[in-house]
């Protein structure tokens, strides 16, 4: 589970994908697999949520990297070239944009 901490040197990427209700549980599934079989064991990956809105017209995913250069090693990957382009037919766009943490809340 991601810890947000402002205090961690991890890198953060928040990626939003654009689909609709009529693809948006395929493109959930293929996001899903991604983690599982692939994304979750390659090196400096940490943890990662997803996350649907009510309308399934987009999917936000929050994941942690240890350094800014494991994440891009793995985009790099041929496999997940080839999921990506997977994900691409899925939905009407995405984007990974990486973020540090600069403040935190809590109750």
């Amino acid at each position: 589970m991601p810890q947000i901490d402002d205090q961690t040197s991890a890198q953060t990427v928040i990626t939003t994908f654009e689909t609709s209700p009529g693809t948006c549980q395929d493109l959930l599934e293929a996001l899903q697999d991604a983690y599982d079989s692939f994304i979750s064991k390659q090196p400096g990956f940490i943890a990662a949520g997803l996350h649907v809105n009510d309308a399934q017209t987009r999917i936000a995913n929050y994941s942690q990297w240890e350094r800014r250069e494991d994440f891009q090693a793995m985009l790099r990957s041929a496999e997940m070239r080839e999921r990506n382009r997977q994900l691409n037919a899925l939905c009407r766009t995405f984007e990974p944009v990486l973020y540090e943490v600069a403040a935190t809340y809590r109750a």
